[in-house]
């Protein structure tokens, strides 16, 4: 049976996990109406599965990447899940301060991988 590599099954999980996780977190917000205790019972069963998949991207992932770098992995792919989803889901457009300051934090991932 073929194996992934490891950095394609670790970001492949972290997207995954990470779509997850934006529901858990945001998706609520189409829902003002909905009491804010079901609202948080909803989030932690939608979190659950985001666990199923974040802990064993780090576990794979880790070795490969350090601690540092799989964090960093995870915050540029949660900075563009959530900017599809707020555009896609939300139905709220991300304005050209949103995308200049996405990207700075996406060069700020690209001091972690620098090798000096």
């Amino acid at each position: 049976m073929p194996t992934l590599p490891v950095p394609v099954l670790t970001v492949g999980l972290l997207v995954l996990s990470n779509v997850f996780m934006t529901f858990a977190w945001y998706g609520h917000l189409r829902f003002k109406s909905a009491p804010l205790l079901a609202v948080i019972v909803a989030s932690w069963g939608i979190a659950f599965f985001e666990y199923l998949l974040q802990v064993p991207a780090n576990r794979i992932g880790h070795g490969h990447f350090s601690a540092a770098e799989l964090k960093t992995i995870q915050e540029v792919i949660t900075l563009a899940v959530f900017a599809a989803f707020s555009v896609v889901y939300l139905r709220e457009p991300l304005g050209w301060n949103h995308l200049v300051g996405f990207a700075l934090i996406a060069a700020g991932g690209w001091f972690v991988f620098q090798r000096w």
